[in-house]
Protein backbone atom coordinates (compact mmCIF):
# COMPACT_ATOMS: atom_id res chain seq x y z
CA UNK A 1 0.00 0.00 0.00
CA UNK A 2 2.87 2.33 0.90
CA UNK A 3 3.60 2.36 -3.03
CA UNK A 4 0.60 4.46 -3.28
CA UNK A 5 2.03 7.31 -1.13
CA UNK A 6 4.78 7.79 -3.69
CA UNK A 7 2.87 8.33 -6.37
CA UNK A 8 1.18 10.70 -4.38
CA UNK A 9 4.60 12.17 -4.57
CA UNK A 10 4.61 12.26 -8.06
CA UNK A 11 1.25 14.10 -8.19
CA UNK A 12 2.25 16.97 -5.91
CA UNK A 13 5.65 17.40 -7.00
CA UNK A 14 6.89 17.28 -3.54
CA UNK A 15 9.90 14.96 -1.88
CA UNK A 16 12.27 15.48 -4.61
CA UNK A 17 15.00 18.11 -4.61
CA UNK A 18 14.54 19.45 -7.65
CA UNK A 19 10.63 20.26 -6.63
CA UNK A 20 8.67 23.90 -7.22
CA UNK A 21 7.06 24.56 -3.51
CA UNK A 22 4.88 27.34 -2.18
CA UNK A 23 6.86 28.62 0.89
CA UNK A 24 3.70 27.40 3.68
CA UNK A 25 4.13 23.92 1.82
CA UNK A 26 7.77 23.19 2.49
CA UNK A 27 8.75 20.10 3.00
CA UNK A 28 9.12 20.33 6.44
CA UNK A 29 7.85 18.76 9.81
CA UNK A 30 7.43 20.47 11.90
CA UNK A 31 6.57 23.68 10.39
CA UNK A 32 9.40 26.42 10.72
CA UNK A 33 8.08 30.09 12.39
CA UNK A 34 8.95 31.73 9.28
CA UNK A 35 10.04 30.30 5.57
CA UNK A 36 11.06 32.44 2.60
CA UNK A 37 11.19 30.98 -1.14
CA UNK A 38 13.93 32.09 -2.94
CA UNK A 39 14.84 30.92 -6.61
CA UNK A 40 17.10 28.25 -7.64
CA UNK A 41 18.65 25.28 -6.25
CA UNK A 42 22.13 24.52 -4.53
CA UNK A 43 23.59 21.08 -5.63
CA UNK A 44 25.04 19.03 -3.26
CA UNK A 45 28.53 17.71 -5.51
CA UNK A 46 32.15 16.16 -5.01
CA UNK A 47 32.95 19.34 -4.44
CA UNK A 48 30.61 20.54 -1.88
CA UNK A 49 32.38 20.94 1.62
CA UNK A 50 31.60 22.33 5.78
CA UNK A 51 33.30 25.14 7.24
CA UNK A 52 32.32 25.48 10.40
CA UNK A 53 33.84 27.97 13.48
CA UNK A 54 34.64 25.85 16.51
CA UNK A 55 35.54 21.96 17.79
CA UNK A 56 31.82 21.67 18.93
CA UNK A 57 30.16 22.73 16.30
CA UNK A 58 32.72 20.46 13.84
CA UNK A 59 31.71 17.18 16.18
CA UNK A 60 27.67 18.45 15.35
CA UNK A 61 28.37 18.90 11.65
CA UNK A 62 30.70 15.58 11.46
CA UNK A 63 28.12 13.63 12.57
CA UNK A 64 25.37 14.95 10.10
CA UNK A 65 27.90 14.92 7.47
CA UNK A 66 29.11 11.17 8.21
CA UNK A 67 25.33 10.06 7.95
CA UNK A 68 24.68 11.37 4.28
CA UNK A 69 28.08 10.95 2.66
CA UNK A 70 27.04 7.09 3.13
CA UNK A 71 23.15 7.59 0.93
CA UNK A 72 25.40 10.21 -0.99
CA UNK A 73 28.68 9.08 -1.69
CA UNK A 74 30.05 12.43 -1.50
CA UNK A 75 32.83 13.40 0.52
CA UNK A 76 31.64 16.39 2.20
CA UNK A 77 34.42 17.49 4.15
CA UNK A 78 33.87 19.38 7.35
CA UNK A 79 37.01 21.99 7.90
CA UNK A 80 37.23 25.40 9.54
CA UNK A 81 39.00 27.03 6.51
CA UNK A 82 36.56 26.51 3.64
CA UNK A 83 33.26 25.45 2.53
CA UNK A 84 30.36 26.29 0.67
CA UNK A 85 27.95 25.20 3.55
CA UNK A 86 28.97 27.89 6.41
CA UNK A 87 27.83 26.10 10.16
CA UNK A 88 28.23 28.10 13.04
CA UNK A 89 27.20 29.84 16.44
CA UNK A 90 25.00 32.90 16.84
CA UNK A 91 24.92 34.83 20.09
CA UNK A 92 21.59 36.83 19.36
CA UNK A 93 19.36 33.65 18.72
CA UNK A 94 17.80 31.90 20.89
CA UNK A 95 17.78 28.39 22.24
CA UNK A 96 17.35 25.68 20.35
CA UNK A 97 17.03 28.22 17.63
CA UNK A 98 18.32 28.75 14.45
CA UNK A 99 18.48 30.15 10.77
CA UNK A 100 19.13 28.76 7.52
CA UNK A 101 19.27 30.50 4.33
CA UNK A 102 19.80 28.34 0.56
CA UNK A 103 21.43 30.33 -1.93
CA UNK A 104 22.23 28.50 -5.52
CA UNK A 105 25.65 28.93 -4.54
CA UNK A 106 26.17 28.19 -0.88
CA UNK A 107 24.06 27.61 2.28
CA UNK A 108 24.63 29.30 5.73
CA UNK A 109 23.58 27.98 9.21
CA UNK A 110 23.26 29.91 11.85
CA UNK A 111 22.45 28.41 15.30
CA UNK A 112 21.58 29.59 18.94
CA UNK A 113 23.40 26.84 20.29
CA UNK A 114 24.43 23.40 19.55
CA UNK A 115 20.98 22.38 19.29
CA UNK A 116 20.00 24.57 17.08
CA UNK A 117 22.37 24.01 14.48
CA UNK A 118 21.81 20.33 14.53
CA UNK A 119 17.66 21.46 14.23
CA UNK A 120 18.76 23.32 11.45
CA UNK A 121 20.72 20.25 9.51
CA UNK A 122 17.30 18.29 10.04
CA UNK A 123 15.18 20.49 7.99
CA UNK A 124 18.00 20.71 5.42
CA UNK A 125 17.91 17.03 5.59
CA UNK A 126 14.42 16.83 4.94
CA UNK A 127 14.84 19.35 1.90
CA UNK A 128 16.84 16.62 0.54
CA UNK A 129 15.43 13.70 -1.20
CA UNK A 130 14.22 11.10 0.50
CA UNK A 131 16.97 8.48 -0.39
CA UNK A 132 18.79 11.00 1.82
CA UNK A 133 18.04 8.09 4.63
CA UNK A 134 18.90 5.29 2.68
CA UNK A 135 22.35 3.24 4.34
CA UNK A 136 23.46 2.74 1.03
CA UNK A 137 24.63 4.62 -2.30
CA UNK A 138 21.72 6.12 -4.19
CA UNK A 139 22.28 6.14 -7.26
CA UNK A 140 20.89 8.59 -10.29
CA UNK A 141 19.72 10.68 -7.44
CA UNK A 142 19.69 14.67 -8.25
CA UNK A 143 20.93 15.91 -4.30
CA UNK A 144 19.64 19.45 -4.85
CA UNK A 145 17.57 21.47 -1.98
CA UNK A 146 15.34 24.71 -3.08
CA UNK A 147 16.59 28.17 -2.39
CA UNK A 148 14.72 29.22 0.95
CA UNK A 149 15.22 31.21 3.76
CA UNK A 150 13.81 30.02 7.16
CA UNK A 151 14.08 31.48 11.06
CA UNK A 152 13.15 28.91 13.33
CA UNK A 153 12.66 28.45 16.99
CA UNK A 154 10.53 26.14 18.75
CA UNK A 155 7.54 26.82 20.96
CA UNK A 156 8.10 24.66 24.04
CA UNK A 157 11.08 23.48 25.95
CA UNK A 158 9.76 20.14 26.51
CA UNK A 159 8.60 18.18 22.95
CA UNK A 160 8.70 14.59 24.43
CA UNK A 161 7.92 11.14 23.30
CA UNK A 162 7.66 8.16 25.66
CA UNK A 163 8.22 4.41 25.31
CA UNK A 164 6.75 1.31 27.79
CA UNK A 165 9.38 -1.10 27.50
CA UNK A 166 7.89 -2.71 31.12
CA UNK A 167 5.16 -4.35 29.03
CA UNK A 168 7.27 -5.49 26.57
CA UNK A 169 11.23 -5.29 26.60
CA UNK A 170 13.24 -3.30 23.60
CA UNK A 171 16.40 -4.02 22.55
CA UNK A 172 19.12 -1.42 22.81
CA UNK A 173 18.73 -1.06 18.69
CA UNK A 174 15.12 -0.28 18.51
CA UNK A 175 15.57 2.34 21.55
CA UNK A 176 18.19 4.23 19.57
CA UNK A 177 16.62 4.20 15.96
CA UNK A 178 13.24 5.30 18.23
CA UNK A 179 15.03 8.15 19.73
CA UNK A 180 17.03 8.72 16.26
CA UNK A 181 13.60 9.25 14.57
CA UNK A 182 12.32 10.95 17.29
CA UNK A 183 14.95 13.59 17.00
CA UNK A 184 14.99 14.04 12.93
CA UNK A 185 11.25 15.89 14.62
CA UNK A 186 12.93 18.18 16.78
CA UNK A 187 11.64 16.22 19.63
CA UNK A 188 13.69 16.82 22.61
CA UNK A 189 13.01 14.18 25.75
CA UNK A 190 12.66 10.75 25.36
CA UNK A 191 10.34 9.42 28.44
CA UNK A 192 11.75 6.13 29.24
CA UNK A 193 9.29 3.72 31.39
CA UNK A 194 11.44 1.19 32.35
CA UNK A 195 9.53 -0.24 35.55
CA UNK A 196 5.94 -1.88 35.99
CA UNK A 197 4.39 -4.33 37.57
CA UNK A 198 5.10 -6.84 34.21
CA UNK A 199 9.17 -5.72 34.42
CA UNK A 200 12.24 -4.20 35.69
CA UNK A 201 13.65 -3.14 32.30
CA UNK A 202 17.18 -1.62 34.60
CA UNK A 203 20.12 -3.37 36.49
CA UNK A 204 21.11 -1.74 40.05
CA UNK A 205 23.75 -3.67 41.10
CA UNK A 206 23.20 -3.53 44.90
CA UNK A 207 19.85 -5.09 44.28
CA UNK A 208 20.73 -8.12 41.99
CA UNK A 209 17.24 -9.60 42.12
CA UNK A 210 15.59 -6.72 40.19
CA UNK A 211 17.25 -8.97 36.94
CA UNK A 212 16.93 -12.26 38.13
CA UNK A 213 13.25 -11.95 39.30
CA UNK A 214 11.70 -9.03 38.64
CA UNK A 215 12.99 -8.70 34.95
CA UNK A 216 10.72 -11.57 33.87
CA UNK A 217 7.20 -12.97 33.74
CA UNK A 218 6.24 -16.67 33.59
CA UNK A 219 3.84 -16.14 30.29
CA UNK A 220 1.30 -13.21 29.21
CA UNK A 221 -1.80 -12.88 29.03
CA UNK A 222 -3.72 -13.36 25.35
CA UNK A 223 -5.06 -10.67 24.28
CA UNK A 224 -7.81 -9.76 26.32
CA UNK A 225 -8.55 -12.73 27.91
CA UNK A 226 -9.06 -11.86 31.42
CA UNK A 227 -12.07 -14.38 32.25
CA UNK A 228 -11.85 -16.86 31.37
CA UNK A 229 -8.11 -16.19 31.79
CA UNK A 230 -5.59 -17.74 28.99
CA UNK A 231 -1.90 -16.90 28.95
CA UNK A 232 0.37 -17.77 26.14
CA UNK A 233 2.72 -19.92 27.77
CA UNK A 234 5.80 -17.94 26.84
CA UNK A 235 8.02 -16.45 29.40
CA UNK A 236 8.62 -12.84 28.46
CA UNK A 237 11.61 -10.41 29.55
CA UNK A 238 14.79 -8.52 29.69
CA UNK A 239 16.50 -5.43 31.04
CA UNK A 240 19.38 -3.22 30.29
CA UNK A 241 22.53 -3.32 31.76
CA UNK A 242 23.90 0.01 33.03
CA UNK A 243 26.95 -0.56 30.36
CA UNK A 244 23.79 -0.33 28.08
CA UNK A 245 21.60 2.63 29.72
CA UNK A 246 25.02 4.80 29.15
CA UNK A 247 25.49 3.58 25.65
CA UNK A 248 21.78 4.56 24.94
CA UNK A 249 22.43 7.65 27.03
CA UNK A 250 25.29 8.96 25.30
CA UNK A 251 23.54 8.53 22.01
CA UNK A 252 20.63 10.69 23.10
CA UNK A 253 22.70 13.26 23.70
CA UNK A 254 24.47 13.60 20.23
CA UNK A 255 21.27 13.94 19.06
CA UNK A 256 20.24 16.86 21.50
CA UNK A 257 17.89 14.11 23.22
CA UNK A 258 17.79 14.27 26.84
CA UNK A 259 15.95 10.81 28.53
CA UNK A 260 14.38 10.96 31.47
CA UNK A 261 14.12 7.18 33.17
CA UNK A 262 10.72 6.30 34.91
CA UNK A 263 11.09 4.62 38.11
CA UNK A 264 7.07 3.78 39.04
CA UNK A 265 6.75 4.25 43.01
CA UNK A 266 4.89 3.50 44.98
CA UNK A 267 2.34 1.63 42.88
CA UNK A 268 2.74 -0.53 39.91
CA UNK A 269 5.60 -2.29 41.76
CA UNK A 270 4.08 -5.79 41.65
CA UNK A 271 7.44 -6.56 40.01
CA UNK A 272 9.70 -5.25 42.60
CA UNK A 273 7.45 -6.89 45.35
CA UNK A 274 7.96 -10.48 43.57
CA UNK A 275 11.56 -10.13 44.40
CA UNK A 276 11.63 -8.42 47.55
CA UNK A 277 8.40 -9.49 49.15
CA UNK A 278 9.36 -7.73 52.55
CA UNK A 279 9.10 -4.41 50.19
CA UNK A 280 4.90 -4.73 49.96
CA UNK A 281 2.49 -4.72 52.22
CA UNK A 282 1.47 -8.31 52.61
CA UNK A 283 3.30 -11.36 53.52
CA UNK A 284 2.64 -13.85 50.67
CA UNK A 285 4.70 -14.45 47.89
CA UNK A 286 3.82 -13.27 44.54
CA UNK A 287 4.70 -13.14 41.12
CA UNK A 288 5.53 -10.72 38.76
CA UNK A 289 2.18 -9.62 36.76
CA UNK A 290 1.56 -11.53 33.69
CA UNK A 291 -1.56 -9.43 32.90
CA UNK A 292 -2.86 -5.71 32.60
CA UNK A 293 -5.05 -3.09 34.41
CA UNK A 294 -4.28 -1.81 37.62
CA UNK A 295 -2.77 -3.85 40.62
CA UNK A 296 -3.44 -3.61 44.42
CA UNK A 297 0.46 -4.45 45.13
CA UNK A 298 1.95 -1.28 46.63
CA UNK A 299 4.88 -0.58 48.60
CA UNK A 300 5.28 -0.11 51.94
CA UNK A 301 5.85 3.27 53.53
CA UNK A 302 8.68 1.90 55.73
CA UNK A 303 12.02 2.50 56.05
CA UNK A 304 13.63 -0.54 54.30
CA UNK A 305 11.28 0.55 51.52
CA UNK A 306 12.96 4.03 51.53
CA UNK A 307 16.56 2.78 51.82
CA UNK A 308 15.50 0.16 49.17
CA UNK A 309 14.46 3.50 46.71
CA UNK A 310 16.91 5.61 47.90
CA UNK A 311 19.23 2.88 46.96
CA UNK A 312 18.34 2.66 43.50
CA UNK A 313 17.67 6.01 42.76
CA UNK A 314 21.36 6.58 43.49
CA UNK A 315 22.46 4.10 40.63
CA UNK A 316 20.00 5.97 38.59
CA UNK A 317 21.09 9.27 38.94
CA UNK A 318 24.63 8.62 38.12
CA UNK A 319 23.43 6.75 34.73
CA UNK A 320 21.17 9.69 34.18
CA UNK A 321 22.33 13.13 34.25
CA UNK A 322 18.58 14.42 32.95
CA UNK A 323 17.52 17.59 35.97
CA UNK A 324 13.95 15.70 36.33
CA UNK A 325 13.49 12.21 37.31
CA UNK A 326 9.97 10.63 36.84
CA UNK A 327 8.84 8.57 39.70
CA UNK A 328 5.34 7.82 38.07
CA UNK A 329 2.92 7.72 41.80
CA UNK A 330 -0.43 6.87 39.34
CA UNK A 331 -2.90 4.63 39.82
CA UNK A 332 -2.57 3.41 43.30
CA UNK A 333 -4.78 1.66 45.16
CA UNK A 334 -4.81 2.28 48.80
CA UNK A 335 -6.58 -0.57 49.84
CA UNK A 336 -3.34 -2.63 51.02
CA UNK A 337 -2.38 0.50 53.29
CA UNK A 338 -5.31 0.62 54.49
CA UNK A 339 -4.90 -3.10 55.84
CA UNK A 340 -1.29 -2.34 56.66
CA UNK A 341 0.21 -1.51 60.27
CA UNK A 342 3.38 0.42 58.95
CA UNK A 343 0.98 2.43 56.88
CA UNK A 344 -1.06 3.24 59.93
CA UNK A 345 1.00 4.14 61.80
CA UNK A 346 2.73 6.40 59.54
CA UNK A 347 -0.85 8.24 59.07
CA UNK A 348 -1.09 8.43 63.14
CA UNK A 349 2.10 9.45 63.77
CA UNK A 350 2.43 12.51 60.69
CA UNK A 351 -0.81 13.57 61.77
CA UNK A 352 -2.68 12.57 58.01
CA UNK A 353 -5.86 12.80 57.07
CA UNK A 354 -5.36 9.66 54.88
CA UNK A 355 -4.16 7.24 52.52
CA UNK A 356 -4.14 10.18 50.04
CA UNK A 357 -1.90 11.80 52.42
CA UNK A 358 0.23 9.15 52.98
CA UNK A 359 0.73 9.23 49.59
CA UNK A 360 2.10 12.46 49.32
CA UNK A 361 3.85 12.22 52.02
CA UNK A 362 5.96 9.64 50.56
CA UNK A 363 5.98 11.47 47.04
CA UNK A 364 7.61 14.46 49.29
CA UNK A 365 10.06 12.16 51.18
CA UNK A 366 11.15 10.87 47.44
CA UNK A 367 11.27 14.95 46.59
CA UNK A 368 13.31 15.46 49.06
CA UNK A 369 15.83 12.76 48.01
CA UNK A 370 16.20 13.86 44.25
CA UNK A 371 16.43 17.91 45.63
CA UNK A 372 19.45 16.89 48.14
CA UNK A 373 21.30 15.33 44.71
CA UNK A 374 20.43 18.40 42.35
CA UNK A 375 17.09 17.22 40.83
CA UNK A 376 13.50 17.76 40.23
CA UNK A 377 10.63 15.29 40.29
CA UNK A 378 8.20 14.29 37.92
CA UNK A 379 4.64 12.91 38.68
CA UNK A 380 1.34 11.71 36.88
CA UNK A 381 -1.02 13.95 38.34
CA UNK A 382 -2.26 11.67 40.79
CA UNK A 383 0.48 13.40 42.66
CA UNK A 384 -1.55 16.49 43.28
CA UNK A 385 -3.96 13.85 45.72
CA UNK A 386 -3.29 14.73 48.95
CA UNK A 387 -1.01 17.47 48.54
CA UNK A 388 1.58 18.58 45.71
CA UNK A 389 5.70 18.29 46.77
CA UNK A 390 7.14 21.84 46.40
CA UNK A 391 8.96 21.58 43.64
CA UNK A 392 7.32 18.42 41.11
CA UNK A 393 6.36 18.65 38.12
CA UNK A 394 3.19 17.29 36.95
CA UNK A 395 2.82 15.63 33.77
CA UNK A 396 -1.14 15.63 33.20
CA UNK A 397 -2.79 12.57 31.47
CA UNK A 398 -6.21 12.37 32.93
CA UNK A 399 -7.07 15.09 30.55
CA UNK A 400 -5.91 19.03 31.25
CA UNK A 401 -7.63 19.31 34.53
CA UNK A 402 -4.56 18.05 36.58
CA UNK A 403 -2.41 20.32 34.46
CA UNK A 404 -4.62 23.29 35.20
CA UNK A 405 -4.63 23.09 38.80
CA UNK A 406 -0.93 22.35 38.97
CA UNK A 407 0.16 25.58 36.85
CA UNK A 408 -2.54 27.34 39.28
CA UNK A 409 -0.53 26.53 42.16
CA UNK A 410 2.99 27.65 40.58
CA UNK A 411 4.22 24.42 39.41
CA UNK A 412 5.55 23.14 35.73
CA UNK A 413 3.13 21.05 33.81
CA UNK A 414 3.89 18.97 30.66
CA UNK A 415 0.37 18.08 29.11
CA UNK A 416 -0.56 14.15 27.81
CA UNK A 417 -4.14 14.06 27.89
CA UNK A 418 -5.14 10.80 26.84
CA UNK A 419 -7.35 11.73 24.31
CA UNK A 420 -4.61 13.60 22.14
CA UNK A 421 -1.25 11.73 23.54
CA UNK A 422 -1.78 8.22 23.80
CA UNK A 423 -0.22 6.44 20.94
CA UNK A 424 -1.55 2.85 22.41
CA UNK A 425 -5.00 3.96 21.13
CA UNK A 426 -6.73 2.77 17.84
CA UNK A 427 -6.19 5.39 15.10
CA UNK A 428 -8.98 4.11 13.59
CA UNK A 429 -12.16 1.80 13.36
CA UNK A 430 -10.52 -0.98 15.36
CA UNK A 431 -12.61 -3.48 13.41
CA UNK A 432 -9.69 -2.52 10.64
CA UNK A 433 -7.02 -2.04 12.97
CA UNK A 434 -4.30 -4.24 14.80
CA UNK A 435 -4.92 -4.56 18.69
CA UNK A 436 -4.90 -1.72 20.80
CA UNK A 437 -5.66 0.29 23.75
CA UNK A 438 -9.40 1.36 24.03
CA UNK A 439 -10.42 1.62 27.36
CA UNK A 440 -11.87 5.16 27.06
CA UNK A 441 -14.07 3.89 24.12
CA UNK A 442 -12.26 6.22 21.75
CA UNK A 443 -9.90 6.19 18.56
CA UNK A 444 -6.88 9.21 18.17
CA UNK A 445 -6.76 9.82 14.58
CA UNK A 446 -4.34 11.73 12.68
CA UNK A 447 -6.27 14.98 12.77
CA UNK A 448 -7.02 14.82 16.56
CA UNK A 449 -3.53 14.50 17.26
CA UNK A 450 -3.10 17.93 15.15
CA UNK A 451 -5.95 19.46 16.93
CA UNK A 452 -4.40 19.40 20.55
CA UNK A 453 -3.37 22.49 22.27
CA UNK A 454 -1.42 22.17 25.19
CA UNK A 455 -2.17 25.75 26.93
CA UNK A 456 -5.58 25.67 28.11
CA UNK A 457 -7.90 28.72 27.49
CA UNK A 458 -8.79 28.21 30.88
CA UNK A 459 -5.58 29.73 32.33
CA UNK A 460 -3.96 33.46 32.85
CA UNK A 461 -0.88 34.57 30.74
CA UNK A 462 1.35 33.95 33.42
CA UNK A 463 -0.40 30.52 34.73
CA UNK A 464 0.50 29.51 31.01
CA UNK A 465 4.26 29.88 31.50
CA UNK A 466 3.92 26.98 33.39
CA UNK A 467 2.99 24.60 31.11
CA UNK A 468 6.57 23.67 29.54
CA UNK A 469 5.37 21.02 27.10
CA UNK A 470 3.59 18.22 25.51
CA UNK A 471 4.53 14.41 24.89
CA UNK A 472 3.12 11.78 23.49
CA UNK A 473 3.08 8.25 24.98
CA UNK A 474 3.32 4.55 23.58
CA UNK A 475 1.89 2.14 26.88
CA UNK A 476 2.99 -1.40 25.29
CA UNK A 477 0.07 -3.83 26.86
CA UNK A 478 -0.79 -4.96 23.49
CA UNK A 479 2.00 -3.67 21.43
CA UNK A 480 4.83 -6.38 21.67
CA UNK A 481 6.96 -5.83 18.29
CA UNK A 482 8.94 -2.80 17.25
CA UNK A 483 7.63 -2.66 13.94
CA UNK A 484 3.96 -2.08 16.30
CA UNK A 485 5.81 0.43 17.92
CA UNK A 486 6.29 2.41 14.95
CA UNK A 487 2.94 1.49 13.44
CA UNK A 488 1.19 2.96 16.31
CA UNK A 489 3.54 6.22 16.71
CA UNK A 490 4.31 7.16 13.20
CA UNK A 491 2.76 9.58 11.57
CA UNK A 492 0.83 10.85 14.88
CA UNK A 493 4.78 11.47 16.47
CA UNK A 494 4.91 14.24 13.62
CA UNK A 495 1.74 15.66 14.14
CA UNK A 496 3.09 15.72 17.93
CA UNK A 497 5.86 17.07 16.63
CA UNK A 498 4.29 20.24 14.94
CA UNK A 499 2.08 20.84 18.09
CA UNK A 500 5.02 21.01 20.21
CA UNK A 501 7.15 23.16 18.10
CA UNK A 502 5.38 25.49 15.62
CA UNK A 503 3.90 28.50 16.02
CA UNK A 504 -0.49 28.47 17.08
CA UNK A 505 -1.04 30.83 15.00
CA UNK A 506 0.49 29.29 12.40
CA UNK A 507 -0.69 25.54 12.47
CA UNK A 508 -2.82 24.55 9.56
CA UNK A 509 -4.01 20.72 8.92
CA UNK A 510 -4.13 21.19 5.18
CA UNK A 511 -0.16 22.50 5.01
CA UNK A 512 0.25 19.64 7.37
CA UNK A 513 -0.97 16.86 5.17
CA UNK A 514 0.90 18.37 2.55
CA UNK A 515 4.00 18.16 3.97
CA UNK A 516 3.22 15.03 5.10
CA UNK A 517 3.13 13.56 1.26
CA UNK A 518 6.91 15.20 1.44
CA UNK A 519 8.06 13.53 4.98
CA UNK A 520 6.70 9.50 4.38
CA UNK A 521 9.20 8.31 1.61
CA UNK A 522 11.82 9.77 4.20
CA UNK A 523 10.13 7.52 6.87
CA UNK A 524 10.24 4.97 4.62
CA UNK A 525 13.94 5.19 3.70
CA UNK A 526 14.70 5.56 7.52
CA UNK A 527 12.59 1.61 7.72
CA UNK A 528 10.14 3.09 9.62
CA UNK A 529 6.88 1.17 9.98
CA UNK A 530 4.89 4.36 9.82
CA UNK A 531 0.98 3.58 9.18
CA UNK A 532 -0.90 5.33 6.07
CA UNK A 533 -3.13 7.31 6.45
CA UNK A 534 -6.62 7.62 5.21
CA UNK A 535 -7.40 10.26 2.70
CA UNK A 536 -9.01 13.81 3.59
CA UNK A 537 -11.88 15.58 1.96
CA UNK A 538 -10.20 18.72 2.52
CA UNK A 539 -7.16 18.01 0.96
CA UNK A 540 -6.88 15.00 -0.80
CA UNK A 541 -3.25 13.79 -1.32
CA UNK A 542 -3.44 11.03 -2.46
CA UNK A 543 -2.71 8.85 0.61
CA UNK A 544 -4.02 4.93 0.25
CA UNK A 545 -7.05 3.90 2.95
CA UNK A 546 -5.23 0.85 5.29
CA UNK A 547 -5.90 -2.29 4.61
Amino acid sequence: MKSLVFSALILFGLGCGTAEMNSPDVPIIPLPVSVTAGAGYFAFTDATAFKTDSEEVAAVVERFASEIRVSTGLPLMVAFDEGDIEVGLQADLGVESYQLTIDSDRIALKGGDLAGIFYGLQSLRQLLPAQIEANVVASNVDWSVPAITISDAPRFPYRGMHLDVGRYFFDVAFVKKYIDTMSRYKFNRFHWHLTEDQGWRIEIKKYPLLTEVAAWRKETIVEKNFDPYIGDGIPHGGFYTQDEIREVVAYAAERFVTIIPEIEMPGHSTAVIAAYPQLGCRSEKIEVAVTWGVKDEILCPSEETFTFLTDVLTEVLDLFPSPKIHIGADEVPKTNWKNNAVAQSIIKRENLADEEELQSWFIKRIEAFLSANGRTLIGWDEILEGGLAPNATVMSWRGVVGGIEAARQGHDVIMTPTKYAYFDFYQADPASEPLAMNWAGFTIPLDTVYSFEPIPEELTASEAKHIIGAQANVWTEYISTPEYVEYMAYPRALAMAEVVWSPKEKRNIDSFYTRLVGNLPHLESMGVNYRIPESRNANPTGFAANQ
